[in-house]
């Protein structure tokens, strides 16, 4: 068995991270991230490694001292089911509670895995997150 790290990326990363991405992008998995979108992220961007190669990555984007998002969210196939994902959202989640901000929001179609990480669809006061598809809608 090997040992994973989580830890921060920097600058020098951006091609790794870039390319480590792109197939869960291609899978329609993950929104295509553009290297300015990277590179404002990189403060606050944890990558997960084994044996030198990256199997798994997740960023945090701190919108106001109320509210981030855990963003870009990926592990490796092969590595998937071995807490690589959870490790990465703690990282995330330790950030922002160190940086004193309120709520984390997550956009995913992984529910289940987010429920268990203690993500939920509402937060204290019953507020909800409602979203409009713009290239979808009707206009009203």
């Amino acid at each position: 068995m090997t040992d994973i790290t989580i830890r921060r990326a920097d600058l020098s990363e951006l091609d790794r991270i870039a390319a480590f991405i792109t197939p869960f992008v291609e899978q329609g998995k993950l929104l295509e991230r553009t290297y300015d979108e990277l590179h404002d992220l990189i403060d606050h961007f944890f990558i997960a490694e084994e044996n030198g190669q990256i199997i798994g990555c997740a960023a945090l984007e701190i919108y106001s001292r109320k509210l981030a998002e855990l963003r870009s969210l990926a592990v490796a196939p092969e590595a998937q089911g071995r807490g690589v994902g959870r490790m990465l959202v703690n990282a995330c989640v330790r950030v922002a509670r160190e940086a004193d901000i309120l709520e984390v929001m997550a956009i995913t179609s992984s529910e289940a895995f987010f429920r268990s990480c203690g993500f939920d669809f509402t937060l204290p006061g019953e507020k909800k997150a409602l979203f409009l598809q713009t290239d979808d809608a009707e206009e009203a």
